[in-house]
Protein backbone atom coordinates (compact mmCIF):
# COMPACT_ATOMS: atom_id res chain seq x y z
CA UNK A 1 0.00 0.00 0.00
CA UNK A 2 2.74 2.74 1.08
CA UNK A 3 4.05 1.44 -2.53
CA UNK A 4 1.26 1.70 -4.95
CA UNK A 5 -0.80 4.80 -3.26
CA UNK A 6 2.13 7.51 -3.67
CA UNK A 7 2.65 5.82 -7.17
CA UNK A 8 -0.71 6.02 -8.08
CA UNK A 9 -1.03 9.52 -6.99
CA UNK A 10 2.10 10.17 -8.80
CA UNK A 11 0.45 8.99 -11.53
CA UNK A 12 -2.33 10.99 -11.32
CA UNK A 13 -0.50 13.89 -11.18
CA UNK A 14 1.46 13.29 -14.28
CA UNK A 15 -1.29 12.43 -16.32
CA UNK A 16 -2.83 15.54 -15.40
CA UNK A 17 -0.13 17.82 -16.63
CA UNK A 18 0.27 15.79 -19.68
CA UNK A 19 -3.08 16.16 -20.57
CA UNK A 20 -3.13 19.18 -20.33
CA UNK A 21 -0.27 20.21 -22.07
CA UNK A 22 -1.31 17.95 -25.11
CA UNK A 23 -4.38 20.02 -25.15
CA UNK A 24 -2.64 23.09 -25.01
CA UNK A 25 0.07 21.99 -27.59
CA UNK A 26 -1.17 19.58 -30.32
CA UNK A 27 -3.88 22.20 -31.63
CA UNK A 28 -1.40 24.56 -32.18
CA UNK A 29 1.29 21.88 -33.66
CA UNK A 30 -1.73 20.75 -35.68
CA UNK A 31 -2.12 24.16 -36.96
CA UNK A 32 2.09 24.74 -37.73
CA UNK A 33 2.68 21.89 -39.10
CA UNK A 34 -0.77 20.28 -40.74
CA UNK A 35 0.23 17.13 -38.99
CA UNK A 36 -1.10 15.64 -35.48
CA UNK A 37 1.78 14.91 -33.40
CA UNK A 38 0.97 12.51 -30.70
CA UNK A 39 2.58 12.32 -27.48
CA UNK A 40 3.73 15.75 -27.72
CA UNK A 41 2.55 16.79 -24.54
CA UNK A 42 4.79 14.00 -22.82
CA UNK A 43 7.65 15.15 -24.54
CA UNK A 44 7.17 18.73 -23.05
CA UNK A 45 6.44 17.55 -19.85
CA UNK A 46 9.26 15.93 -19.76
CA UNK A 47 11.73 18.41 -21.16
CA UNK A 48 9.94 20.69 -18.47
CA UNK A 49 10.68 18.43 -15.15
CA UNK A 50 14.37 17.90 -16.75
CA UNK A 51 15.11 21.61 -17.46
CA UNK A 52 12.95 22.59 -14.03
CA UNK A 53 15.90 20.27 -11.78
CA UNK A 54 18.63 21.37 -13.73
CA UNK A 55 18.04 25.17 -12.91
CA UNK A 56 16.91 24.31 -9.62
CA UNK A 57 19.78 22.42 -8.66
CA UNK A 58 22.33 25.16 -9.35
CA UNK A 59 23.02 28.62 -7.51
CA UNK A 60 21.89 30.50 -10.18
CA UNK A 61 18.59 28.68 -10.64
CA UNK A 62 17.41 28.83 -6.59
CA UNK A 63 18.54 32.68 -7.04
CA UNK A 64 16.08 32.69 -9.68
CA UNK A 65 13.43 31.17 -8.55
CA UNK A 66 13.69 33.08 -4.63
CA UNK A 67 13.42 36.13 -7.16
CA UNK A 68 10.46 34.76 -9.43
CA UNK A 69 8.85 33.94 -6.33
CA UNK A 70 9.37 37.60 -4.39
CA UNK A 71 7.55 38.77 -7.62
CA UNK A 72 4.97 36.46 -7.56
CA UNK A 73 4.08 37.37 -4.11
CA UNK A 74 4.04 41.57 -5.21
CA UNK A 75 1.28 40.76 -7.51
CA UNK A 76 -2.20 41.50 -5.84
CA UNK A 77 -4.40 39.09 -6.87
CA UNK A 78 -1.95 36.50 -7.29
CA UNK A 79 0.24 37.01 -3.93
CA UNK A 80 -2.78 35.40 -2.05
CA UNK A 81 -3.25 32.27 -3.56
CA UNK A 82 0.75 31.81 -4.24
CA UNK A 83 1.40 32.18 -0.61
CA UNK A 84 -1.20 30.17 0.89
CA UNK A 85 -1.04 27.16 -1.67
CA UNK A 86 2.56 27.40 -1.10
CA UNK A 87 2.79 27.52 2.69
CA UNK A 88 0.01 24.88 2.84
CA UNK A 89 2.05 22.66 0.34
CA UNK A 90 4.80 23.43 2.78
CA UNK A 91 2.86 22.36 6.06
CA UNK A 92 1.92 18.92 4.40
CA UNK A 93 5.33 17.79 2.52
CA UNK A 94 7.67 19.36 4.45
CA UNK A 95 9.86 17.63 6.53
CA UNK A 96 8.19 18.56 10.32
CA UNK A 97 4.21 19.13 8.97
CA UNK A 98 4.30 21.46 12.05
CA UNK A 99 1.48 23.79 10.74
CA UNK A 100 -1.32 21.10 12.37
CA UNK A 101 -1.53 20.15 16.13
CA UNK A 102 -3.37 17.38 15.84
CA UNK A 103 -5.76 14.46 13.68
CA UNK A 104 -9.77 14.78 15.08
CA UNK A 105 -12.71 13.30 13.43
CA UNK A 106 -15.82 15.75 13.28
CA UNK A 107 -19.53 14.96 12.54
CA UNK A 108 -19.39 16.29 8.97
CA UNK A 109 -21.14 16.90 6.51
CA UNK A 110 -24.13 15.78 8.35
CA UNK A 111 -24.37 13.89 12.07
CA UNK A 112 -23.53 10.20 12.48
CA UNK A 113 -20.81 10.39 9.19
CA UNK A 114 -17.53 11.46 10.38
CA UNK A 115 -14.72 13.29 8.54
CA UNK A 116 -11.16 13.13 9.36
CA UNK A 117 -9.55 16.79 9.57
CA UNK A 118 -5.79 18.71 10.71
CA UNK A 119 -6.92 21.00 13.22
CA UNK A 120 -4.47 24.18 12.82
CA UNK A 121 -5.40 26.10 15.34
CA UNK A 122 -8.04 27.03 18.40
CA UNK A 123 -9.37 30.31 18.45
CA UNK A 124 -12.86 32.00 20.24
CA UNK A 125 -16.10 32.68 18.87
CA UNK A 126 -19.24 34.15 19.82
CA UNK A 127 -22.40 31.70 18.99
CA UNK A 128 -25.62 32.64 19.81
CA UNK A 129 -24.45 35.33 22.52
CA UNK A 130 -22.18 33.33 24.65
CA UNK A 131 -18.51 32.71 23.79
CA UNK A 132 -17.41 29.83 22.80
CA UNK A 133 -13.79 27.62 22.44
CA UNK A 134 -13.21 26.52 18.83
CA UNK A 135 -11.17 24.97 16.66
CA UNK A 136 -9.89 25.40 13.17
CA UNK A 137 -10.34 22.35 11.10
CA UNK A 138 -8.42 21.62 7.76
CA UNK A 139 -10.55 18.89 5.57
CA UNK A 140 -8.30 18.03 2.77
CA UNK A 141 -9.11 16.77 -0.37
CA UNK A 142 -8.75 13.09 -1.34
CA UNK A 143 -6.54 12.02 -3.44
CA UNK A 144 -4.81 15.49 -3.44
CA UNK A 145 -4.29 16.95 0.03
CA UNK A 146 -3.23 20.41 -0.67
CA UNK A 147 -7.14 21.04 -1.57
CA UNK A 148 -9.48 21.17 0.39
CA UNK A 149 -11.93 23.19 3.00
CA UNK A 150 -11.26 25.20 6.26
CA UNK A 151 -14.34 24.76 8.73
CA UNK A 152 -14.41 26.10 12.24
CA UNK A 153 -15.83 24.08 15.06
CA UNK A 154 -16.96 24.39 18.98
CA UNK A 155 -14.56 21.90 21.19
CA UNK A 156 -16.90 20.19 22.10
CA UNK A 157 -17.83 18.60 18.43
CA UNK A 158 -14.00 17.98 17.94
CA UNK A 159 -12.94 14.29 18.92
CA UNK A 160 -8.86 14.11 18.80
CA UNK A 161 -7.59 11.17 17.50
CA UNK A 162 -4.26 8.99 18.69
CA UNK A 163 -2.69 9.44 15.39
CA UNK A 164 0.34 11.54 14.49
CA UNK A 165 -0.14 14.27 11.40
CA UNK A 166 1.71 11.64 9.19
CA UNK A 167 -0.58 8.60 9.94
CA UNK A 168 -3.55 11.11 9.45
CA UNK A 169 -2.31 12.72 5.64
CA UNK A 170 -1.41 9.06 4.70
CA UNK A 171 -5.18 7.78 6.07
CA UNK A 172 -6.15 10.79 4.02
CA UNK A 173 -4.24 10.68 0.42
CA UNK A 174 -4.88 7.25 0.00
CA UNK A 175 -8.71 7.97 0.44
CA UNK A 176 -8.80 5.75 3.60
CA UNK A 177 -7.12 2.66 2.32
CA UNK A 178 -4.34 3.38 4.70
CA UNK A 179 -6.67 3.34 7.88
CA UNK A 180 -5.58 1.77 11.24
CA UNK A 181 -7.22 -1.33 12.83
CA UNK A 182 -8.77 0.90 15.40
CA UNK A 183 -9.25 5.02 15.07
CA UNK A 184 -8.78 5.86 19.18
CA UNK A 185 -10.20 9.06 20.70
CA UNK A 186 -6.80 11.01 22.10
Amino acid sequence: VLVVVPGILTYLVLRFLFETLDNILRPALVKLTGRDLPFVGFVALIAIIFIAGVIVRSYLGRRAVSLFEGWLIRLPLISPVYGAAKQLLEALAGPQMNAFKEVAVVEYPRLGMWTVVLIAARTRMVIGGAECPCAVAFIPSTPTPITGMVIIVPDQQVVPLDMTIEEGVKFIVSGGVVTPEFLRER
